[in-house]
């Protein structure tokens, strides 16, 4: 079983003004965050826009991002789903397909009884032979489980690695110490990073390292290494950016501010990195965002 740690990135899809997928574009930003030292590829993630796909477009892009790679990285599409069936094949597809473990995010939006969800995962371990990353996303699924309730499904096999993508760091201290080297975690929210790998995350999955993937993995070895004046140094080159799409909504209308998705694309942009644009209803970020995001690249890398 390939370990799971390290700077995982859901990986942006680039999609064209007219919606298109284009595949050249996400081909050549897998090539560009593998060359920039992250430690996995998770194609179909929240950050991936997978809300905004067909299961034809989800298993499309977790092909071709599987065939991008070839190895040279770990790749764990995300293969979350309402229905468990639809979950079940989109995560036997992937493992047909080679990848080397699933991102199973809770079932969405009906918002099951969550007594009901143990056996969801249950029946997609049951199905395939590669590790379950158990995205723990109350903030998109509207409810979480405890650490306690993880333990469990460790304990029987069924979960092997979780994204801890409340934000609170402390999630990640209380699943290392309960679950030890039984279980992968990954912290999953794109602030807070230092306090999190100091609390014995064993890595980071979320979107922020799709724009500062090298910073993300210089703060993540800094702080492994013990080095934390550094690493908060490193770490609060970031928070501007950071702020704009997260702290800012305690001052702001959360309405009125762009999504991260398209602030991302934004930001590489500026960075000479083509991502494309967000897929609708999510707009691409207006001239007067735009410029803003040329002031947080040089804030950021000068």
């Amino acid at each position: 079983m390939t370990e799971i740690k390290g700077i995982i990135v859901p990986a942006l899809t680039a999609f064209d003004e007219d919606g298109k997928i284009n595949e050249e574009k996400t081909r050549n930003f897998v090539d560009y965050l593998i060359e920039k030292g992250v430690d996995g590829i998770a194609p179909c993630g929240s950050t991936s826009e997978f809300i905004a796909m067909t299961m034809e477009e989800r298993k499309y892009v977790t092909e071709f991002v599987i065939d991008q790679v070839n190895g040279r990285v770990p790749v764990y599409p995300g293969t979350g789903h309402y229905s468990t069936a639809l979950a079940i094949d989109l995560s036997t597809h992937a493992q047909e397909k080679g990848a080397d473990g699933v991102m199973v995010i809770l079932p969405y939006y009906m918002r099951p009884p969550k007594k009901d969800v143990p056996d969801h995962y249950r029946a997609i371990s049951k199905a395939i032979d590669i590790p379950i990353i158990l995205y723990n996303n109350p903030w998109f699924a509207g409810y979480e489980f405890t650490s306690f309730e993880i333990k469990e499904l460790v304990d029987e096999g069924v979960i092997h690695s979780v994204k801890v993508a409340h934000g609170e760091p402390s999630r990640c201290h209380d699943l290392k110490h309960l679950c030890g080297d039984n279980l992968s975690v990954l912290y999953g929210h794109d602030y807070n990073l230092v306090e999190a790998f100091a609390g014995g995350a064993d890595g980071l999955l979320t979107g922020l390292p799709n724009v500062v993937p090298d910073i993300c993995k210089q703060v993540f070895t800094l702080v492994k290494e013990g080095k934390m004046d550094e690493a908060w140094e490193t770490w609060d080159r970031v928070l501007p950016l950071v702020w704009y799409y997260i702290a800012w909504k305690k001052e702001k209308d959360v309405e009125q501010l762009p999504h991260f998705a398209a602030v991302f694309k934004g930001f590489l942009k500026v960075a000479g990195v083509d991502v494309g644009v967000p897929r609708k209803p999510v707009k691409p970020l207006t001239m007067e965002e735009m410029k803003e995001m040329e002031e947080l690249v040089r804030k950021i890398y000068g």
